[in-house]
């Protein structure tokens, strides 16, 4: 017999940043599982895009332009995504910028607020909607919630001239522990992903530097960038039944990177 808690059929997963990279591989792994699928994004174009790309599946999938940093916009964004869809069963706080490589010295206040805004804060607001919804759900018999964030290695190990990006994305860490805590009683279970060196829009820049590739290349154990796919099985295992118990995981997916 086949194994079936991870068909997800019936399920409706938001995911931020969901238009392009890590997200959208996540969310096409979600959707060919059977989940119906929110994109948020701030590039309507691209959003359009994925949202032809994951229809494909067959699911009901549509998109909302939002930027996370803005507190009305997440809470305007999060009620369309109800009205779409009727319930969010899972949410992906993915949205995130990266710094300009600023020696921390150099750095100004409004890049520090920037990388801050977007990065952690917007998780914030974008958790805090969905941690009301999946609550409320619980008191009326419905208990079930995942909230997932995407981190970095930068979270656990030292990111020079990005001291703004690392203190985001530790912090996403720490909260996403304390939701894991505060929300288990209603069926919610709160998980934080740290993707490694990735082949995303974010990261063409610096894969592009020879040097770079060089040296970084020989410590990754599997020879190869993350490519967004490798990040959709752990994604449907989250939203999956089969992880009902497992809470406050801090997931690294890295091909080895941070053990050699």
């Amino acid at each position: 017999m086949a194994f079936t808690p991870f068909d997800l059929t019936g399920r409706v997963v938001l995911i931020t940043g969901g238009n392009g990279g890590i997200g959208l591989g996540m969310a096409q792994g979600l959707a060919d599982a059977g989940a119906d699928i929110s994109v948020w994004g701030t590039n309507a174009d691209k959003n359009a895009a994925a949202v032809e790309t994951l229809s494909r599946s067959g699911r009901n999938i549509t998109s909302q332009v939002c930027d996370v940093a803005d507190e009305a916009a997440v809470n305007a964004a999060f009620a369309r995504t109800l009205d779409d869809h009727g319930r969010v069963d899972g949410c992906f706080a993915n949205a995130g910028i990266g710094g300009r490589g600023t020696p921390f010295e150099a750095m100004t206040k409004e890049e520090w607020d920037h990388i801050i805004g977007v990065n952690q804060t917007g998780v914030f607001y974008t958790f805090r909607a969905a941690a009301a919804h999946m609550k409320d759900r619980a008191r009326n018999g419905d208990a079930f919630g995942r909230l997932v964030g995407t981190a970095s290695l930068a979270a656990v190990s030292g990111q020079p001239r990005g001291e703004h990006y690392a203190a985001a994305k530790g912090g996403l860490i720490s909260m996403i522990k304390a939701l894991a805590v505060e929300y288990a009683r209603h069926g919610v279970t709160a998980h934080t992903i740290l993707p490694g060196w990735t082949d995303t829009d974010m990261t063409q820049a610096t894969f592009s530097n020879d040097r770079f590739v060089a040296n970084v290349m020989q410590r990754i154990p599997v020879r190869r960038w993350g490519q967004p796919e490798d990040f959709a099985a752990i994604a449907i295992y989250i939203m999956s039944t089969a992880s009902s118990y497992h809470t406050a995981e801090t997931y690294l997916i890295d091909g080895g990177y941070a053990n050699f």
